[in-house]
């Protein structure tokens, strides 16, 4: 199982590098995870960072990848919805499944129209570091669902 997570920007705070390299750590022994962090520009123009992002993000897709946007008008998932979604989808497709998170300036239509499904955590907006710590505590607690093993160890 392969497991890519795009994502703008460098973590600055040391709780969330702390957390987020406990989770990927959780996480190795159930798939291969690979965390593409890629350069958050920040010119004076919001749009023109949004273009150089996408130009970033759509380097690092594959043809075949199975792109999931994180985006707030996306679907909401349950825990153990989320955990079904990944397991069926690599019951029924050998594609790379693809999770991308946009920068502090959101994510340019261009990604979003690559994306072959839109998922939301929160109808709330949160700081992009905060979620890539979020995301991976989900997809851990996903494997665990699917692996039949207990979260709390």
């Amino acid at each position: 199982m392969d497991i890519n997570l795009i994502t703008i920007g460098k973590i600055k705070e040391n709780y969330l590098i702390s957390g987020i390299e406990e989770y990927a750590k959780r996480i190795k022994p159930f798939c291969n995870l690979k965390i593409i962090e890629l350069k958050e520009y920040n010119f004076d123009d919001s749009v023109k960072n949004l273009k150089e992002e996408a130009k970033s993000i759509m380097a690092n897709i594959k043809k075949d990848d199975f792109v999931i946007t994180l985006e707030i008008e996306g679907n909401n998932l349950s825990s153990t919805d989320f955990a079904s979604f990944i397991q069926n989808h690599y019951l029924y497709s050998p594609r790379v499944l693809t999770f991308i998170i946009g920068s502090s300036e959101g994510m340019a239509e261009e990604v979003k129209a690559r994306s072959d499904y839109k998922l939301s955590f929160s109808k709330m907006t949160f700081p992009h570091q905060l979620m890539r710590m979020v995301f991976l505590e989900q997809l851990y607690r996903a494997m665990t669902i699917i692996n039949n093993q207990k979260y709390h160890k």
